[in-house]
């Protein structure tokens, strides 16, 4: 049986527990024994490295460098790295190794919550195959600093109406990589827990999760 470890904690305005309880479910539904903790020590110990996957649900916070280490170590090994939103894409903004892994770092969302459009770039893909090629979705609207090596499934387009000087912008917003052995999945949707009643938003952070898994 496939083992799975989900961390989760930082600032509550993500949900992150419910997020870690929805994560759990997806998981336990495709047959891994999920692991749940909620505190970054978690990171720490040498047994992750036995870990089909790793979920971070982690925002605005800090990660000890031993921690960090052996987060990496585990990834660049073969263990799955996957994880959505600031859960995942603003964990740590001082751990440069971390952002180095994950193929990204949020940096603002112009207007906060508003209603935008996501664009399917590789419906060829497993992981969005059959989806919409354009879905309208309200959230943040994640404008980040991200890595050219990511393969970007899917992206959005800024207009002018909170930043004039981003109008035109097309910004990822799922992607997939690798480091070194291990697969790492991205997705910037799903500021609260509700998001995932989305249908295009859970179908797409479940094949994600499977995707990274080894």
């Amino acid at each position: 049986m496939r083992e799975a470890l989900i961390v989760w904690g930082g600032w509550s305005g993500h949900e992150p527990e419910q997020g870690a309880n929805i994560i759990a479910g997806m998981l336990e539904e495709e047959g891994f024994k999920v692991y749940v903790e909620n505190s970054t020590e978690a990171f720490a110990d040498p047994a992750i490295a036995d870990m089909s996957l790793i979920v971070p649900i982690y925002t605005m916070s800090k990660i000890e460098k031993e921690e960090l280490l052996n987060l990496t170590k585990a990834v660049e090994g073969g263990v799955g790295l996957a994880g959505y939103h600031g859960g995942m894409g603003d964990a740590f903004r001082e751990a440069v190794e971390y952002q180095f892994m994950v193929g990204g770092q949020w940096v603002a969302h112009p207007g906060n919550i508003i209603d935008y459009h996501v664009d399917v770039t590789k419906p060829e893909d497993p992981i969005m195959a059959g989806l919409p090629a354009r879905f309208p979705y309200r959230s943040e609207h994640y404008y980040m600093h991200v890595d050219p090596s990511n393969e970007v499934l899917a992206t959005t387009t800024f207009t002018g109406d909170h930043a004039y000087w981003i109008d035109g912008v097309v910004m990822p917003v799922v992607w997939k990589r690798r480091h070194g052995k291990g697969r790492v999945f991205y997705s910037s949707l799903g500021h609260v827990a509700s998001e995932f009643q989305v249908p295009e938003m859970n179908t797409i952070m479940r094949r994600g999760l499977l995707w990274a898994a080894r």
